[in-house]
């Protein structure tokens, strides 16, 4: 995954060949107050590993910053590079794992060996109430890290589905949404009301529990 994530970033793609790409591990971004962590799969090859900001740079980016501004979230609806002056406001955004993997399809392993980063992510974020996965890689990363933590899950083990909630022993809400790649957006099985939905949904959570 190293080796292909410095590969990209030394070839480049044509369009970005003037950029001088990121290619490192991607760390999270956002309001360390926040109470909305957002739990992505990994960077982009030609997105986040490009910019060196989580979902900024790809067309997936658009679909999750366009959200989040329309929900209150963030200060713009376009997170195009570092620089941009981008805010998150009550949210933050991060992956199960850093580094671009090979086809975007990081193997159970790398899944593991970041562990230990998002381990310490959400023990800073303190005031986190809502998780957000976004794709069922997300979801069992984020399970995963609370089993290792000695978290009790429910029972059944809470499953992954399209704006299904599960309420964690911790007292964190763990959110589930498809993940808004291409692959879902264009075929139809993500769509922008469906993904409103769970923004929706995550805004009543945090109503709900500041109550």
């Amino acid at each position: 995954m190293v080796a292909h994530r410095e590969t990209v970033a030394k070839d480049k793609r044509l369009k970005y060949r003037d950029w001088e790409y990121w290619g490192r591990p991607v760390p999270g971004f956002g309001d360390p107050e926040a109470r909305l962590l957002l739990l992505g799969l990994a960077p982009a090859a030609h997105g986040a590993n490009r910019t060196g900001r989580m979902f900024t740079g790809d067309r997936s980016g658009d679909w999750v910053y366009g959200t989040l501004h329309r929900f209150g979230f963030a200060s713009s609806p376009d997170s195009q590079r570092q620089d941009d002056g981008m805010l998150l406001t009550d949210a933050y955004i991060t992956a199960a794992v850093r580094c671009a993997p090979p086809e975007n399809k990081p193997l159970p392993s790398e899944r593991t060996n970041c562990a230990p980063y998002l381990v310490r992510e959400l023990e800073l974020l303190e005031k986190a109430k809502v998780v957000l996965a976004l794709g069922k890689f997300a979801f069992d990363a984020y399970l995963g890290v609370c089993a290792a933590n000695g978290d009790v899950l429910p029972s059944p083990r809470p499953k992954f589905g399209h704006c299904v909630t599960h309420q964690l022993d911790s007292g964190i809400t763990l959110l589930a949404s498809y993940h808004p790649s291409q692959h879902n957006t264009l075929t139809g099985r993500l769509t922008p009301e469906m993904f409103d939905n769970v923004f929706a949904t995550a805004r009543r959570l945090l109503a709900h529990n500041s109550d």
